[in-house]
């Protein structure tokens, strides 16, 4: 059945794919997250592993709705770990940073985050996709927040 919501069809593509850069880059932030949560180490132990949970557990929920939002759009929303490479501008850490180089990494990592969102602003009010666009405003006001607080882990 054809979409009739109001949106163009380009429109609704351009935007599903901008969307599906946001998606990639906050799942793999999410999987970045997740990764240091399980394996931080050192004095401030307690409370990153803390910190980083909240932050994984908020990450799970939004992949969801940016997800659910493509599929509104009529687009397949990527889902396996190749698309996401593709897609994603956060690099994965393989190796055993120690904490305060975490803390830089997933500062970074929300920053890329937020531009990647700011960038599909422009998509959104060219199709007049005002959920989208309430959704990206969301989106940064928690990275741009979330970067704040783990920059400020660093100040000295």
């Amino acid at each position: 059945m054809e979409i009739d919501i109001g949106i163009p069809e380009n429109d609704r593509k351009a935007i599903a794919a901008g969307l599906s850069r946001v998606l990639a880059d906050s799942y793999t932030l999410y999987l970045k997250t997740h990764n240091f949560h399980w394996n931080v180490k050192g004095p401030m132990f307690n409370s990153l592993h803390t910190m980083f949970e909240t932050q994984y557990v908020e990450l799970a929920a939004a992949v969801d709705e940016i997800a659910e939002r493509i599929r509104a759009l009529g687009e397949k929303a990527p889902g396996t770990y190749g698309a996401f490479a593709k897609l994603t501008q956060i690099e994965e850490e393989e190796g055993d940073p120690p904490a305060e180089e975490m803390i830089r990494q997933l500062v970074r990592g929300h920053e890329t985050v937020a531009r990647t969102a700011r960038s599909v602003f422009p998509l959104a009010e060219a199709g007049q996709d005002e959920p989208t666009a309430d959704l990206l405003t969301q989106r940064l006001q928690v990275h741009e927040k979330t970067a704040w607080m783990l920059r400020s882990l660093l100040a000295e």
